[in-house]
Parts: structure tokens; C-alpha cells; sequence
């Protein structure tokens, strides 16, 4: 578990220099829209910690720049100077063990929202309530957010729930434990290497979901793949939106950009170092 874990709040001096993203450095570029208009954290703090260059884990010992994808921890950045996100159900990730840990946005999601989110390393697998689980990942069953809701609903067979969901929709996430939906499950792995956690017994009988209409703007694209494979924090940040807007039935105000904030910040630097090396 992350040393992060703890009471989930973005932190004032976070919350004061909360930023629209522009992402001007690639706004002609189709892959980059995405991740315009953003509610972002300031970048400042990776700025700077960019300038100082990489250090020391003080756990694993490992050479890190912003945080350590090994120990889950933040390095050479203060927990106070970066966004802390609650998120409305618990997010579980099975990273393929062949995954490697410097290449995955999994951590991304750990660090940035520890409480609701644990990484397994496969074949580690929880136990799941298959009725109030879900994992999101393509195939010919898969469903998108926006009919989830009802196929759990006709899962449990218990008639508890719809009052129940509605009353979720007007009062917000106050009457989340109520709701069907306990936690949803993604796979870290590269696309090539997905067969073996997908196809596992324990994960047989999840409600698939497919986010058929979002693309990625990841900048490490795997060849042969089309652009609606994501990366792990894309997927995970666009699930959430479609839930809240869908499933909660709330106008969607920024409230999960900061899951983004990593993400966001390195897309900009790795894309203008490849504009300066000629690339793209």
C-alpha cells in the first residue's frame, strides 16, 4: 500500500492554483484535444522538480523523477503540492507482471487518489461480488457506462436498488454505498499481453464495459492497435467521467481532471521533445 494513503482532500495550496489546461504546446494536433480544457492542479511543482532532475527514493533507493513507481510514493514533490482525489467507487488494477512499472500510467492513479485505489500484480486477483463489480475492457459483450447501470440492476434481481438509484442522483455521492456499482476493475498491461488476465476464471462472469468512443492521445501508441485502446489512467479517467455524468446524472464539472495531472504534464514535455528531435 502507498504511504499516501490517508484522508483524501486537494490541498489549499493545490486548490488555489488550480489551472484550465490548454495544452498549447500540441493544439494542432488532433491527439491532443483531449486533454484541453482541463481542471488541472498548477504543473508548477513538476516544473520544478523537473529542473532539479531525478533523486534518490528514500525507500527503494531507486533514481525517480516526481514519484516511484515501485514503492508508490512521491519523490522529490510534497503530498501538500499535489491534487488528492476522492473518486466514487474503488478502482482495483491487475498489472500484467511483465508490465513495466516505469512505462504504466497505473500509478498515476495511485498516487493521486491512494484511497480508492489498489494495484494488483497478477495472478493476484481479489474476490468479487460479480454483481457489483465490472471490468472495463473491449470484447463482443461489452457494454458501454451509459447501459451498465441497468444490466447491473437486472444482475441483482433486487428491486432495493432503483429506489435507491434514484435517490443517488439527487443527493449526490452521499448515497454512493447504496448504489450497485462497488468497484471497477482495469487491466495494466500492454494490449499484446491482455489475453492472460482477461481470459483468467476469476474475471469470467464481470459485466464488460467499453469506452467505444474515446481515443488516446498516449504517446507511447502500440503499433497495429487501434486508437480507442487506451492507456490505463485514460481509461480510468474516462470511465469516471461517463459514470458520473450517466450513472450519477451530474453535470460533469472537472471533478476527476486531476487524475489527469501526471499525465497531462508529461504528454506536453515528451511531445516537445520529440517536436525538438524532429519526430513529429
Amino acid at each position: 500500500m502507498s504511504s499516501l494513503d490517508q484522508d483524501q482532500r486537494l490541498s489549499p495550496c493545490c486548490r488555489d492554483k488550480t489551472t484550465v489546461s490548454s495544452d498549447s504546446s500540441d493544439a494542432a494536433g488532433p491527439a491532443s484535444t483531449p486533454l484541453q480544457g482541463l481542471k488541472l492542479a498548477s504543473h508548477a511543482v513538476l516544473e520544478e522538480a523537473q529542473e532539479r532532475g531525478r533523486l534518490k527514493c528514500s525507500k527503494c533507493g531507486g533514481s525517480r523523477m516526481f514519484f516511484c513507481y515501485t514503492c508508490c510514493s512521491l519523490v522529490g514533490v510534497s503530498p501538500q503540492e499535489v491534487p488528492l482525489i476522492k473518486l466514487p467507487v474503488k478502482i482495483d488494477i491487475i498489472k500484467h507482471p511483465n508490465e513495466t512499472d516505469g512505462k504504466s500510467t497505473a500509478i498515476h492513479a495511485k498516487i493521486l487518489a491512494p484511497s480508492d485505489v489498489t494495484i494488483y500484480t497478477y495472478p493476484c486477483i481479489p474476490e468479487f461480488e460479480k454483481d457489483k463489480v465490472v471490468l472495463v475492457f473491449p470484447g463482443p459483450g461489452a457494454v458501454s457506462v451509459q447501459d451498465m447501470l441497468q444490466c447491473l440492476l437486472d444482475r441483482s434481481h433486487d428491486s432495493f436498488y432503483e429506489p435507491c438509484t434514484k435517490r443517488l442522483k439527487t443527493e449526490g455521492l452521499q448515497e454512493s454505498k447504496v448504489y450497485p456499482l462497488q468497484r471497477v476493475v482495469f487491466i495494466d498491461s500492454t494490449w499484446n499481453q491482455t489475453n492472460k488476465i482477461s481470459t483468467d476464471e476469476r474475471l469470467q462472469g464481470l459485466l464488460q464495459v467499453e469506452l467505444k468512443t474515446r481515443k488516446t492521445c498516449f504517446w507511447r501508441r502500440q503499433k497495429g492497435k487501434p486508437d480507442t485502446y487506451l492507456a490505463t489512467i485514460e481509461a480510468i479517467y474516462y470511465f469516471l467521467k461517463d459514470f458520473h455524468e450517466h450513472c450519477l446524472a451530474q453535470e460533469y464539472s472537472g471533478e476527476y481532471d486531476n487524475l489527469l495531472f501526471f499525465y497531462s504534464f508529461l504528454h506536453t514535455v515528451i511531445n516537445k521533445a520529440k517536436r525538438l528531435a524532429g519526430k513529429i
